[in-house]
């Protein structure tokens, strides 16, 4: 695993630990001699994360749109910029970039980026790491929906399982290097369906 993507806020939060954990993330990317792929911004989590995996000595490939780089929120030191016309261009670029998946807190955006990567898991689209960096307990809703959506027959619980979750970057990054998919790709049969 040499390129991972990390997904989380533009915005910093409310709780100082989570631009903490963005900061000590970008660090030990740096620190194994791991690429950063993100979404290119210099604002939020975004930034914290760029900032501390740059100053580290790492490198970092930020993918934005041109609209949101003609707002003057592209992060302007980073090792590589792709200025690319849409969302669903900068999402496809950081999936092929990337060896694993990083999900810190965030927005509607970070929950796409998430909810998507997660789906081409399950359909086979890919085979990489999918994690959740759950900060102060941040994703513990969302854990529960997720657990709610296997109890209710709308998830498989091989699914739900190869979601990666913990709280310390160090040992999320261990996980996701040794991660073996356990699952089928998702196909739903008419069986199923009855």
């Amino acid at each position: 695993m040499q390129r991972v993507c990390v997904y989380c806020g533009s915005y910093s939060g409310r709780d100082p630990l989570y631009e903490a954990q963005a900061v000590a993330l970008g660090q030990e990317l740096a620190r194994r001699g791991m690429t950063l792929v993100y979404g290119g911004g210099r604002v939020g989590l975004m930034g914290a994360v760029a900032d501390a995996a740059l100053s580290a000595g790492g490198q970092v490939i930020g993918i934005m749109p041109r609209a949101l780089v003609e707002k003057e929120l592209a992060h302007q030191g980073l090792t590589e910029l792709h200025v690319v016309n849409s969302m669903h261009e900068r999402k496809t670029m950081m999936a092929d970039l990337s060896d694993g998946f990083v999900t810190m807190p965030g927005g509607f955006g970070t929950m796409d980026e998430f909810c998507e990567i997660m789906t081409w898991l399950q359909l086979g689209f890919h085979r990489k790491p999918v994690s959740i960096l759950n900060v102060n307990g941040y994703f513990d809703g969302l854990l529960a929906f997720f657990n709610h959506t296997v109890e209710q027959g709308f998830v498989k619980g091989s699914h739900r399982d190869a979601i990666i979750v913990d709280h310390q970057p160090a040992s999320l990054l261990d996980s996701m290097r040794t991660w073996q998919p356990a699952f089928e790709a998702k196909w739903v049969t008419s069986d199923e369906q009855r």
